[in-house]
């Protein structure tokens, strides 16, 4: 069975939120309809958003690390959202694997909200229904868009590239290649929901100045510590306070 998910790297996500804004615009015109925006601006906003960027900080002064931690549904094998609804809303696609919502049949009671453990369901308040990440699957089967189009707007938006899109059930696809060969991992798997989406973890640059290349520049040996080099001076606070 085809099972449509998105792989996201870690290491390239630098959290514009491109993929939020993009998301955002293409699901407010899409089938899903218009997404609440209450109080965008007061003290305490509030609006429906199908995905997230969250930046946490790792490590401890001056040893920190900034981490950008994108987060949708992850459209689980088997997801706890769907056997909860009393009225049928949420439910799989057998034909891709996406899980989705009927809006006609939704009544806004949340059970599906409180059954995801990863926090990936939003009631919108002006609508009162639950809304979602839906992989844009009125975007991706829209034959009328060239086939380079047919991508979530998030994987279309991203200037890094740090989000690929494809089926994690074949074997030689980029999403399948790229789990295998850098390490792709799923979110909490011990919920034993099986989330399709994984993520690639940060990779750990070999240099040892900060520049990133494996090796290092050449100008301070691989082998001198960077702590070393920043006690002489060698190199600056900025690449010893982003030592991966």
């Amino acid at each position: 069975m085809t099972q449509m998910a998105l792989v996201i790297d870690l290491n390239v996500c630098v959290g514009c939120h491109a993929c939020v804004t993009s998301c955002k615009e293409w699901n407010t015109s899409g089938e899903a309809g218009s997404l609440a925006d209450i109080r965008p601006y007061d003290d305490d906003p509030s609006g429906t958003f199908f995905n997230r960027v969250q930046t946490y900080e790792a490590g401890v002064f001056p040893l920190t690390d900034t981490i950008h931690f994108p987060k949708s549904c992850l459209h689980c094998e088997d997801p706890p959202c769907v056997p909860v609804c009393p009225t049928g809303a949420s439910y799989k696609r057998e034909s891709d694997g996406i899980v989705l919502v009927d809006y006609d049949k939704c009544i806004g009671c949340k059970y599906c909200s409180w059954a995801c453990p990863y926090g990936a369901r939003e009631l919108d308040e002006e609508r009162k229904e639950m809304t979602k990440c839906t992989l844009c699957s009125d975007r991706i089967n829209n034959e009328s868009l060239p086939e380079r189009d047919r991508k979530p707007a998030c994987v279309l938006a991203c200037p890094t590239s740090a989000r690929i899109f494809g089926d994690i059930h074949d074997p030689e696809s980029e999403v399948s290649r790229a789990i295998r060969e850098r390490g792709g991992y799923q979110l909490m798997p011990e919920w034993d929901t099986k989330p399709s989406n994984h993520y690639l973890p940060r990779v750990k640059t070999e240099s040892a100045c900060g520049c990133g290349k494996a090796g290092g520049c050449g100008s301070e040996s691989a082998d001198v510590s960077l702590e070393a080099q920043f006690e002489r001076g060698a190199v600056g606070l900025a690449a010893f306070a982003t030592k991966r």
